[in-house]
């Protein structure tokens, strides 16, 4: 077993991984046109560390943020590169546009997947070199903790992620909704004031215009949590390495024909809020969420009647859950989401590759 790492802004799509992905049904955030964008934009950039069998089969994928700094709005993207391997830096496994989901993919049994992860970690020291002070494994399932645990390693259970499975209508779910949340979708029916369009590879989007509210949005959720006094137990907002999300890597996303796009509009135009999600046959996921706020003429509670929709793609497509990520799971409770288990696993320098 081996493993290569590539950067995706100068390096080319490692052999095989279209392949992989597709064997493996990976959701669109694998795509290696998206990595590379989403690479260029980011404050900490992500690499794609692939694993091969002795045979040079694909076997596994892991996408690693390489971190110099927390989530600061005065911090531009910077390339790293080999020749600084001094300068310290920790990694993380994570998936940062797609949080519910564990950025690590292995295709074997237990054994295969400890000896995956340790051949991964003693290449990512060799990559990245002396100035790596660690690896955290974000949001990772039982199995794959289980796989990246071990002594010296830190292992705790997050926040988890919000699941909708087992409904087999759109009947069913209305009836396992809170009722306030019937009634808001019966009074967004009857809202004149509101209009909604939904399709697949839309190119009627301005990605500015998304990536502008976007940004805003979340800026506003994090405003809202440190006021709250909230913090997430991956390490809190404090330490946050999330990037902006740019308009060149929406524009690509909402091009593509497995991305679902809802906006919502005034009669007259005015963009008011938009929804994309993941059109996928086993695992569908209501991804970017945002909206204008009530205080700038926004409507309230448009995400409700989103979910409905991606309820109803889900159903009509079969797919055999719908996920929303790990924020504002009150919320999603009420709109009939449980929830399922998730990991985060810190290895620090000493025993990478052990």
């Amino acid at each position: 077993m081996k493993v290569e790492i590539a950067d995706p802004r100068t390096d080319p799509e490692p052999e095989g991984w279209p392949v992989f992905r597709s064997r493996m049904r990976l959701h669109p955030v694998w795509d290696y046109r998206l990595l590379r964008l989403e690479a260029w934009t980011a404050r900490n950039p992500p690499v794609l560390a692939v694993v091969r069998a002795d045979d040079g089969r694909v076997i596994g994928g892991l996408s690693v943020m390489v971190c110099r700094s927390w989530n600061d709005q005065s911090y531009a993207p910077a390339r790293y590169a080999r020749r600084t391997r001094l300068r310290p830096r920790w990694a993380e496994v994570y998936l940062p546009l797609l949080s519910g989901y564990p950025a690590c993919v292995l295709d074997g049994d237990a054994g295969v997947r400890r000896e995956a992860i340790r051949c991964f970690e003693r290449e990512l020291v060799r990559f990245l070199g002396t100035g790596l002070l660690g690896v955290m494994y974000r949001a990772m399932t039982l199995e794959l903790a289980d796989a990246m645990s071990g002594p010296a390693r830190m292992r705790r259970q997050i926040d988890p992620t919000a699941v909708l499975a087992g409904v087999e209508s759109e009947q069913d779910w209305r009836a396992a909704v809170a009722p306030r949340v019937r009634q808001m979708l019966d009074e967004f029916a009857a809202d004149p004031g509101v209009r909604s369009t939904a399709g697949a590879a839309r190119d009627d989007l301005d990605a500015s215009e998304l990536a502008a509210l976007l940004n805003a949005h979340r800026a506003r959720q994090d405003e809202r949590a440190w006021a709250g006094g909230q913090r997430s137990r991956i390490g809190g907002l404090h330490m946050d390495t999330r990037s902006p999300v740019s308009a060149a890597y929406l524009d690509e996303l909402v091009h593509r024909k497995d991305i679902v796009t809802r906006t919502y509009t005034t009669p007259g135009g005015r963009l008011l809020g938009f929804n994309t999600m993941i059109d996928h046959p086993r695992s569908a996921a209501v991804h970017h969420w945002a909206a204008v706020p009530r205080a700038e003429g926004g409507r309230p509670d448009l995400y409700v009647d989103a979910y409905a929709h991606c309820v109803r793609q889900m159903l009509e497509r079969r797919s055999g859950e719908l996920t929303a990520g790990r924020a504002m799971l009150g919320e999603k409770a009420a709109l009939g989401f449980g929830t399922r288990d998730l990991f985060t696993v810190a290895a620090p320098r000493p025993v990478l590759g052990r």
